[in-house]
């Protein structure tokens, strides 16, 4: 595994751990974000393992789909699951008036987690075939 795929992933665990702290302080717009993010940061993982970087938010999410989703590399509910997440975090970071219920983002933080051992699994996989 490359020096900066395990920098990511380690992020993502910081990330997700992060957004428990932040639920158990009822922010959970604040945690929406942060459950969001542990999601970009699997993608930028796998997706660097294949020498893959990109800065824009929607070009990690549609390079994901292309490289791991519609080739089921990965099960394609993780690509739906970040799709999901971005869309979540937007609202949780502009707008005022809506609230994200605390489920939404436990779920969040619980697919988070998922996404993480899928990714590790296909990741430690993937060294072993080396």
């Amino acid at each position: 595994m490359k020096d900066y795929t395990r920098k990511l992933l380690d992020k993502a665990i910081d990330t997700i751990e992060g957004a428990e702290l932040l639920l158990e302080h009822e922010k959970v717009d604040i945690a929406a974000g942060r459950a969001y993010y542990a999601l970009f940061y699997i993608a930028e993982a796998l997706l660097n393992e294949k020498g893959l970087q990109f800065s824009a938010h929607g070009d990690v999410i549609g390079a994901y789909g292309k490289e791991y989703a519609k080739t089921k590399l990965l099960d394609p509910k993780f690509h739906r699951w970040l799709i999901k997440g971005f869309d979540t975090r937007l609202i949780g970071d502009y707008h005022v008036d809506t609230k994200i219920e605390m489920d939404v983002v436990a779920d969040m933080v619980n697919r988070g987690r998922e996404f993480l051992e899928a990714a590790q699994e296909y990741l430690k996989n993937s060294d072993e075939q080396e």
